[in-house]
């Protein structure tokens, strides 16, 4: 390792506890809270949402936990960023790729950190105000702040926290992520305790639950199966390879993936619990609306898909014993699982930095300035926000393709064979080698077409060729391609720059 580089590289998660949390707080985001139960519901039949939830937990297995075992693999092997992984493993000429793993995890980053500003503001309005009682009162809540310059402090504020956890390096965000994700689960169990106990919220959780098998015959289901476990996990976007790099030794990558998976998975099953009997048992019990009703509700997206937890879920709060109690931890909680994945994602861009030489403290506030700045068109229009929610949600897939792309060429033999020399984990059998060579490639591919055939059929039908229509297709090649073509363009210069 190069001396010109900063000694934070040199930091180690201190127990496997810890590396594990880290990895939980990467998962488990606003994702798991706010569009799980959304993308449930949207999915679901008039008997039940059961089979979507058949179809998730396969991909959990098939496309999620392979990636992260991939993302360990790496990380762990090679012990640099994204950018410094594809050089070492795969060589200078695949830096490009790199770099488009680390961008459109840092691209999410501009407005994901809008995002976890919003949750803030309520978090801060439900403590200081009373909950809206109806409709028009709580989309008043949301048009007055919207409308105002708080969307611009609170990604601000939230930018600002996120540097202040990872400025000393893998050691305070440890700490932090010791505190943060404990703390959410806590608020996350404490909140489905009461939603089951509402009257009328079993209704909810039946729905939940309930199996209508003949959904599995439709492609659409598995699709948004697939995407959603995708986007949930984090698998793909680079984040647990910036850990990795981290681990000690002896800990291990297999069984740390699956602890991560599954455990991601649990927290959006027990989310969707909490929102479902919540939603449920008010909309129903409360107020006499019918499953159908219910449900379109819950499906509505609203601006920016914030519908259901910003406009809905405050005035059913307020119709509930204790509810401003139960808002004022929900908003809390969707904060806390933000801010552990905007951690994530500010140490992956640092770690990029750092490799090319540039000491931390530089690199934290270059990442931040950017993120801040490139943030602001997102804070104040929601309609470009959905933009870059839409464009790089589905870049994702290309991340996840060439973590593949990376294992295969450098050798997926090489990688089994260092996985299972570790003593304690789980060995890795052939099974891997057949996710990371078919599975993940064929099922990017599938997803990428299916995403670009939904935006010219229809998202955007009339506009597929209108690069500033929102949902268009041609928005999506544009923005990809000169993104691609800049790295392309610059692939020596990212390669020379490298220390590692």
């Amino acid at each position: 390792m190069s001396n010109n580089l900063d000694q934070s590289v040199n930091q180690r998660f201190s127990s496997r506890f810890g590396l594990i949390i880290s990895a939980l707080g990467v998962a488990v985001g606003t994702g798991n809270i706010w569009r799980f139960p959304r993308i449930v519901a949207q999915n679901g039949s008039d008997e039940g949402a059961g089979a979507f939830l058949v179809a998730w937990l396969i991909f959990l297995f098939l496309w999620s936990i392979p990636l992260i075992i991939a993302e360990y693999a790496l990380g762990r092997k090679f012990r640099a960023g994204t950018v410094g992984v594809f050089v070492k493993a795969i060589g200078k000429k695949f830096a490009w790729m790199g770099a488009f793993v680390a961008f459109v995890s840092t691209a999410i980053a501009f407005f994901y950190t809008v995002v976890v500003g919003w949750c803030i503001y309520y978090f801060y309005y439900t403590l200081f105000h009373p909950l809206p009682l109806t409709t028009i009162d709580s989309t008043a809540v949301w048009d007055n702040f919207q409308n105002s310059n708080w969307p611009l402090l609170f990604h601000l504020l939230a930018v600002a926290i996120g540097a202040l956890v990872i400025w000393k390096g893998i050691r305070s965000i440890e700490r932090v992520n010791k505190i943060l994700i404990p703390a959410l689960l806590l608020i996350v169990f404490i909140s489905v305790i009461r939603a089951v106990t509402l009257p009328g919220s079993f209704e909810g959780i039946k729905y939940l639950f309930t199996p209508d098998w003949d959904q599995l015959k439709h492609p659409r289901i598995w699709l948004a199966a697939l995407t959603q476990n995708a986007w949930d996990t984090g698998a793909g976007w680079g984040l647990f390879l910036t850990y990795a790099a981290y681990m000690q030794v002896k800990h291990g990558s297999v069984k740390n993936a699956f602890i991560t998976g599954i455990g991601n998975n649990i927290v959006s099953i027990v989310a969707a619990v909490m929102i479902f009997g919540t939603v449920f048992s008010v909309l129903q019990s409360g107020m006499g609306m019918t499953n159908t009703q219910t449900l379109d509700i819950m499906k509505t997206s609203g601006p920016a898909s914030t519908g259901l937890t910003f406009i809905w879920m405050p005035q059913l709060f307020a119709k509930m014993p204790m509810g401003s109690i139960l808002a004022i931890l929900f908003f809390l909680g969707l904060s806390f699982a933000g801010f552990s994945s905007i951690i994530a994602m500010f140490e992956l861009s640092t770690r990029v930095f750092v490799d090319m030489g540039m000491k931390r403290k530089k690199a934290i506030l270059i990442v931040i300035a950017v993120v801040y700045l490139l943030g602001i068109p997102s804070a104040k229009s929601l309609n470009l926000l959905s933009n870059q929610d839409y464009v790089w949600g589905i870049a994702l897939m290309i991340s996840g393709a060439f973590i593949a792309f990376a294992i295969i060429k450098y050798g997926i033999s090489l990688i089994i064979d260092e996985l299972n020399s570790v003593k304690g984990d789980w060995k890795l059998g052939k099974w891997w080698s057949t996710e990371i060579k078919y599975v993940i490639p064929v099922g990017a591919a599938i997803l990428l077409i299916w995403w670009l055939f939904q935006s010219a059929t229809v998202f955007a039908p009339q506009q597929w060729y209108n690069p500033l229509n929102a949902f268009s297709v041609m928005t999506c090649v544009l923005q990809w391609f000169v993104i691609l073509a800049l790295l392309l363009f610059f692939n020596r210069s990212i390669a020379r720059k490298l220390k590692v």
